[in-house]
C-alpha cells in the first residue's frame, strides 16, 4: 500500500528558500518514479518535477530554481525550491508511479497522490 504526505509548506517572502518534504510509505527506489505538482487557485495542476532510480528532470518554469532529490534509506523526496516567487503560491503535491524508469509529466500518469502542502509567497 503507497502512502505519501507532503510537509513543509508555509508563508515565505519573496526571494526566500522552502524545502518539502514527501514521505513515501509503501514505495521504493527500483519500482517507483515520483513526481512533485502544485495547483494554484483557478489554474491547473502543473508538473514540476520527477526522479526515477536514475535521473531526475524539470519544467522548465522551475529549472534551476527547484531541485527534486530522493533519500531512499528513509523512503523521502524532497522539493527544494529557492529564489520564490508570488507566482509560486500554490498547494505542493507529491505523486507516485508503479515505475522504474522514464520521464512523467501528466497528473494523470500517476496513480498515487498525498494531500497536498501549501506555499504561499508573499511579501
Amino acid at each position: 500500500q503507497v502512502h505519501l504526505a507532503e510537509s513543509g509548506g508555509g508563508l515565505v517572502r519573496p526571494g526566500d528558500s522552502l524545502k518539502l518534504s514527501c514521505a513515501a510509505s509503501g514505495v521504493t527506489k527500483s519500482s517507483h518514479v515520483l513526481g512533485w505538482f502544485r495547483q494554484a487557485p483557478g489554474k491547473e495542476r502543473e508538473w514540476l518535477a520527477a526522479i526515477n532510480y536514475i535521473t531526475a528532470s524539470y519544467a522548465d518554469s522551475v529549472k534551476g530554481r527547484f531541485t527534486i532529490s530522493r533519500d531512499s534509506a528513509e523512503n523521502t523526496v524532497y522539493l527544494q525550491m529557492s529564489s520564490l516567487k508570488p507566482e509560486d503560491t500554490a498547494v505542493y503535491s507529491c505523486a507516485a508511479k508503479s515505475r522504474r524508469s522514464g520521464v512523467y509529466t501528466l497528473d494523470d500518469d500517476y496513480t498515487y497522490w498525498g494531500q497536498g502542502t501549501q506555499v504561499t509567497v508573499s511579501s
